[in-house]
């Protein structure tokens, strides 16, 4: 399995913006599809964004669509997730997971499609 570690989170305003990236090592990320994942306190772990292993497909929660952009950098071995417009029902902890391209041509929002997952970093959105 690939291991994953997230960094960037912290603590914005609304309005503004952050970058989380998700940093791959174990394995090369290209033979991998990767989702954005996000948990508040007292909910559910909700999908957020995902990308296919050449970049060339990606989604979106409708709550993020048109703020938020998922990208990836093969050579680099990370993703990253640029979020713009943040609000404050956007804090949560961010993780990022990963799943092999022969099981996940495209990226899916199901938790359980994903085998392999970073420890999260808390994003935190003041009004």
């Amino acid at each position: 399995q690939v291991q994953l570690v997230e960094s960037g989170g912290g603590l914005v305003q609304a309005e503004d913006s952050l970058r989380l990236s998700c940093a791959a090592s174990g394995r090369t990320i290209n033979r991998y599809s990767v989702g954005w994942f996000r948990q508040a306190p007292g909910k559910e772990r909700e999908f957020v964004a995902g990308i296919s292993w050449s970049g060339g497909v990606t989604r979106y929660a409708d709550s993020v669509k048109g703020r938020f952009t998922i990208s990836r950098d093969n050579a680099q071995n990370t993703v990253a997730l640029l979020m713009s417009g943040l609000k404050p029902e956007d804090t949560a902890v961010y993780c990022c997971a990963a799943a092999p391209t022969a099981r996940m041509t495209f990226p899916s929002s199901r938790t359980y499609e994903y085998d392999s997952w970073g420890q999260g970093t808390q994003v935190t959105v003041s009004s």
